[in-house]
């Protein structure tokens, strides 16, 4: 027969106590409080970087463009010409595109670049963003970003 010893106690297999998860909680905060900011503007660094590869891509298509119609987009064709057929028949005959796929993207920051077909600087046109803040001029990563009109 089984010797039986006297039952101890049980001792409950409960979870976390309330000051427990608070402690892991400010713990937390307190690591997301240093790292945090510092992600933040590595994703900041990452739209601008965005943005510039954007500009210098849709300029390439720009030009390739040009080479097919001779011109480049009119104020009122704008950029969505780079993935549109004219209606004009004369331009639609010579139009090889489209010339980006899945049509104009918008900039990082969710806003349509800004095209105009008035030179800037040593550039045949104006293509720029208008950065984080969605707004002309800025600084840091408000800046305008690309090939910014002549003043």
């Amino acid at each position: 027969m089984r010797k039986r010893f006297p039952s101890a106690p049980r001792r409950s297999a409960g979870g976390f106590t309330l000051l427990e998860m608070i402690v892991v909680l400010v713990i937390i905060g307190l690591i997301m409080g240093l790292v945090g900011p510092r992600l933040f503007s590595q994703a900041d660094k990452a739209k601008v970087q965005t943005a510039e590869t954007q500009v210098r891509m849709l300029r390439g298509s720009l030009e390739t463009m040009r080479l097919d119609l001779g011109r480049f987009p009119t104020q009122e064709e704008g950029l969505q010409l780079l993935a549109a057929k004219p209606a004009d028949p004369a331009v639609a005959q010579r139009w090889q595109g489209p010339y980006i796929e899945d049509g104009v993207p918008q900039d990082p920051w969710g806003n349509p670049y800004q095209y105009s077909p008035r030179p800037s600087g040593n550039h045949s046109f104006t293509l720029y963003s208008f950065g984080a803040d969605g707004q002309s001029g800025g600084e840091g990563f408000d800046a305008d970003i690309g090939q910014l009109p002549q003043q």
